[in-house]
């Protein structure tokens, strides 16, 4: 378990003194994958640093396994960081090695010997499916391919914990579609506990159990992922979530509702259910679902027909058949309105 008690971190420019963590408090649970998301110097890379102790937090306790890193000597620390892997967004590989000794390289550190530790690399080259490139060198290889190495790397020492910086941020979305879902094969198989800092949202209601959302130095506010997009507290976390629908302005006619889809069936037809119930045409504003395992994730904004007495006939349904939706007014999200909270 990682548990980060009021955490502060100040840095010392010339300008005077900047506070880039103000009293952050978090506890990551052993076998989760948990997600950090916020904008461009929000200061969850810091917090991600503060985490194995890169960077020593001004005041505040990074607690790991039961140790208080603050209190650990140098050698303990080292030791310690054996046991948490990071990969970053700029991949970070050795251009001189293979792909096979860029894997061999922290086990080469640990004292390991060469048949092990590549016996260990070429294990990792499979489970990351690059088996047929371990004589390849980085500069050979596509983005994704260099972040799966990036990623066999890190778990070359057998970590619990595998801490990813913006892992995903410099690769195509079909490259980070295949790289999240290895990433949630390796906790499901080695069960790693997996800490994200991402910006893109999409990220973490891919693969992340919860998720703490930064702004400004300070955690917002923290929840499974499930229950933070589907409601928002902070305004932060409703701009990350909620589109923009800037275009919505210019679009007459009745209400608009935002349906969620938090892990219903796939198979099951709601919007047609709603029209044929109903007997009312919906217009789709805006929509972004996806299949997991069989179950939908998600939102849809819906415009309602501009006849009141329709539209309260398809809140009527949602409310009765428990669908989650919130109100939209001018593009913006009435959450007082929201049928079901979802746990």
């Amino acid at each position: 378990m990682i548990e980060l008690i009021n955490i502060f971190k100040d840095y010392k420019t010339k300008k005077g003194s900047f506070t880039a963590l103000r009293d952050v408090s978090l506890t990551i649970n052993d076998g989760e994958i948990f997600g950090i998301i916020g904008l461009s110097g929000a200061g969850k890379s810091t917090l991600v640093r503060c985490i194995n102790y890169l960077e020593k937090p001004t005041s505040g306790e990074v607690i790991i396994d039961g140790k208080v890193l603050g209190d650990l000597k140098k050698r303990e620390l080292l030791k310690l960081r054996q046991n948490i892997g990071m990969i970053f967004q700029g991949f970070n590989l050795l251009e001189q090695r293979t792909v096979l000794k860029n894997i061999c390289f922290p086990l080469e550190i640990k004292g390991v010997s060469k048949r092990e530790a590549e016996k260990r690399a070429k294990e990792l080259l499979e489970l990351v499916g690059l088996s047929d490139k371990e004589k390849a060198y980085p500069s050979q290889l596509s983005g994704g391919q260099k972040q799966r190495v990036a990623i066999a790397r890190a778990l070359a020492t057998e970590p619990k914990y595998l801490l990813c910086d913006e892992a995903t941020s410099a690769l195509d979305p079909d490259t980070t579609r295949s790289i999240l879902e290895l990433m949630r094969e390796i906790n499901r198989r080695l069960g790693v506990t997996i800490v994200v800092i991402t910006h893109e949202m999409k990220v973490i209601d891919t693969i992340c159990d919860r998720v703490a959302v930064m702004d400004n130095s300070v955690v917002t506010e923290v929840g499974y992922v499930a229950k933070v997009f589907s409601h928002p507290k902070s305004d932060i976390a409703k701009k990350l979530i909620l589109p923009e629908l800037k275009t919505m302005e210019n679009i007459t006619g009745g209400d608009r509702i935002r349906l969620v889809y938090n892990g219903e069936s796939s198979f099951t037809p709601l919007l047609s259910n709603i029209i044929l119930a109903c007997g009312v045409p919906l217009n789709i504003l805006y929509a972004q679902t996806k299949d997991i395992d069989g179950k939908a994730y998600g939102e849809m904004i819906l415009q309602l027909p501009d006849d009141s007495r329709s539209s309260e006939k398809v809140r009527n349904y949602l409310k009765a058949n428990n669908v989650t939706f919130s109100e939209f007014e001018g593009g913006e999200q009435n959450v007082g309105n929201t049928a079901k909270a979802v746990g």
